[in-house]
């Protein structure tokens, strides 16, 4: 009998994005990005199918043993062709809304489970002679800062174009193991993964515990027992909480980092305290546009955590933790909001949180794979979701990089979304940018543009707020240049039902 190497068995993190997808919440993550010249699909083949070398698990399917007594592996799939992973698209008008209904139905679809769990579309006629590329991969597969890694493994720092590189070897896939084969290792491995999984957690309940007798530790305790009441508290649905079961919808915006920076410097904080700031502040926007109060009510963002210790770890599978920031709705002060987020991260960091959580979730790993397999969809169709929506930031190159020798000028990344969260918010950072992606369900969320809208001028506010009201001018001005570009850039139709949306609720 054929025994498994460890690497080929999905962890039960990877694996629970199997049992929890289902076809209304396609589990994979993604990204679009424009390059500033067009691109040959048979060379772009040939350059990919140079690089999957690098990257084994772009040949392996995942297959699952009778009765699920285990939790898939990857195989190599037999009739691997690079082909049936890289399509192409030619667009009509070129523009960049034309761009995001195409992302939007694109992610709308589940992947076939059939073949390696990836696949590249390439984008023609985008206007100024550029084109555009969308990648999916599934969520089983890698996490955000995992894609990053990968996105990285096929392009390069300079825009040198270089000689072909020669064909890789001839790919010889392994014969793929019976199912009578199947079912035994995924016992044995089933067996020795609890073992290793016990074993993991005691060592980590036993790091933690005596983490928990420091001072940091027990002041960020003291702190988030003094915020029990919101974090305990019920999640207070919002205006885009509602069940997803149409399509797809993406918006994208992007701010400069060193602005952020900027803001960062002048009020305290992480950067990623002033991305949600301005997510929470759109939010409550958004929430008041819809017509309901934000008096006295909370947001919830998932917001996950990167478990790499190593700065150098950013290849497959997903290592990640979350924090459930909780946030009053009704701070309208910029500022204040911003002190407010900070106060409750640093609280969770200084606590240990992500790592209780983290000990938490690799206790319910250790549950036997059939019983996690058959909670899965029950865990996807929860009548209340357990967050408003996931806000996830993902650190990425700072210097361009080039594609077959065309740069990469944007990098807007996508997030799943599911369950009664009918929007998702992905922030991606590369070369002096923040690339925000919003993820709407067409039903639940059909005004996501104005959610988008929303976060322009919460950053716009927070800005000015933060550098003192001798700018605030300059910032507005910058605010209404912006939106110029927007209706330029997305055409006059939708300019002009934008125009007329704000009409109503100016009328109103």
């Amino acid at each position: 009998m054929r025994h498994l190497h460890p690497s080929d068995r999905l962890t039960a993190e990877d694996a629970a994005f199997l049992y929890l997808e289902s076809k209304e919440m396609p589990l994979h993550v993604g990204s679009v990005s424009i390059l500033d010249s067009e691109m040959d699909l048979d060379e772009y083949i040939q350059f990919i199918e140079s690089k999957l070398p690098l990257i084994p698990r772009y040949r392996q399917r995942i297959v699952f043993p009778l009765f699920n007594l285990g939790h898939p592996t990857w195989e190599d799939d037999p009739g691997f062709d690079i082909r049936n992973h890289m399509n192409e698209v030619r667009l009509k008008r070129g523009t960049l809304a034309e761009l995001q209904t195409l992302a939007g139905k694109i992610f709308s679809e589940a992947m076939d489970r059939n073949k390696p769990l990836w696949d590249l579309t390439l984008v023609h006629g985008l206007s100024g002679g550029r084109c555009a590329f969308i990648s999916r991969v599934h969520h089983c597969l890698v996490d955000g800062v995992g894609g990053v890694g990968i996105i990285n493994q096929m392009l390069a720092i300079d825009g040198e174009v270089r000689p072909a590189e020669p064909a890789p070897p001839r790919f010889h896939p392994r014969p793929m193991p019976g199912p009578a084969t199947v079912l035994a290792d995924a016992l044995l491995s089933s067996y020795s993964e609890l073992v290793d999984r016990t074993l993991s957690a005691q060592r980590a309940a036993l790091n933690l515990s005596q983490a928990l007798v420091t001072d940091s530790v027990v002041q960020g305790l003291n702190q988030l027992a003094r915020l029990g009441p919101e974090l305990m508290a019920p999640v207070d649905l919002l205006p885009f909480n509602k069940p997803c079961v149409g399509p797809r919808k993406v918006s994208w915006t992007e701010f400069s980092i060193p602005e952020v920076k900027m803001i960062r410097e002048a009020c305290g904080g992480t950067l990623n305290d002033v991305v949600l700031a301005v997510v929470v502040a759109a939010i409550r926007r958004y929430t008041e546009l819809h017509g309901q109060r934000v008096e006295n009510r909370l947001v919830r963002l998932m917001v996950p955590v990167n478990l790499r210790r190593d700065a150098s770890d950013n290849g497959l599978g997903n290592r990640v933790s979350m924090l459930p920031v909780t946030v009053p709705l009704d701070i309208r002060d910029p500022v204040k909001l911003l002190d407010a987020i900070r106060t409750r991260t640093e609280a969770f960091k200084s606590g240990r949180i992500g790592d209780f959580i983290h000990l938490a979730a690799t206790w319910l790993g250790s549950t036997p794979a059939p019983v996690q397999a058959l909670l899965g969809p029950l865990g996807s169709a929860l009548p209340v979701p357990p967050f408003n929506l996931v806000c996830t930031n993902v650190p990425g190159p700072q210097t361009a990089l080039f594609l077959m020798g065309r740069q990469m000028v944007t990098f807007y990344p996508y997030v799943p979304i599911g369950n009664e969260m009918g929007v998702g918010c992905a922030i991606q950072s590369y070369n002096g940018k923040l690339y925000f992606g919003l993820t709407g369900d067409i039903e639940a969320a059909p005004d996501l543009d104005r959610l988008r809208d929303f976060l322009d001028e919460a950053f716009h506010e927070l800005r000015a707020a933060a550098v003192g009201p001798t700018k605030a001018e300059h910032h507005k001005g910058q605010l209404a240049r912006d939106r110029h570009r927007r209706s330029k850039r997305t055409g006059p139709r939708v300019a002009m039902g934008e125009r007329k949306q704000k009409a109503r609720v100016i009328s109103s």
